[in-house]
């Protein structure tokens, strides 16, 4: 009795420990509420201040286009957990983990003087194996405050050009 008593009670625990809670997925409007943001300033003026903001963050711009508005840009390559990639490659044969973050961003005219910029953050992870296979994993940032720091860094950047320009 006492045996089955703690079998029962492990593998109860073992089920409530597999358990994640589920996100709620947003919707699209709310996505885009986290991701746009309107600034008093002209197109080329924004797109400046968002180049240079992007990096100063260290990101290495791939391509930029000021007609369109677009800019695309990933962070350099890091280890996405040193000591988490160490483990992994033993236990998994000398797999190696890392991850970058990857940004796209659409400046768009709204007036002469207003612009709104939407970033789009996503984290990737790639995990490289001894016999050259990859495997990806890419995830959307959905934590509203990256966003907001990104902004906060873009509006001072745009503040500083207007400034200078005065």
């Amino acid at each position: 009795m006492k045996k089955l008593l703690i079998l029962v009670l492990v593998g109860s625990l073992l089920l409530t420990a597999c358990v994640q809670p589920v996100k709620p997925q947003k919707t699209s409007l709310e996505i885009q509420a986290i991701q746009a943001k309107t600034f008093d300033a002209d197109k080329k003026t924004t797109f400046n201040s968002v180049m240079s903001v992007l990096q100063d963050l260290g990101y290495i711009i791939i391509s930029a286009s000021l007609d369109t508005g677009f800019i695309t840009a990933e962070s350099p390559n890091k280890q996405a957990n040193p000591m988490l990639s160490s483990v992994y490659m033993l236990l998994n044969g000398g797999m190696r983990v890392e991850g970058k973050t990857a940004v796209t961003v659409s400046i768009e005219e709204i007036s002469p003087k207003k612009t709104r910029v939407r970033l789009n953050l996503v984290e990737k992870k790639v995990v490289n194996g001894t016999n050259g296979q990859r495997a990806s994993d890419d995830t959307p940032i959905e934590d509203t405050q990256v966003y907001v720091n990104a902004f906060d860094k873009i509006g001072e950047a745009i503040f500083i050009r207007q400034s200078q320009n005065s």
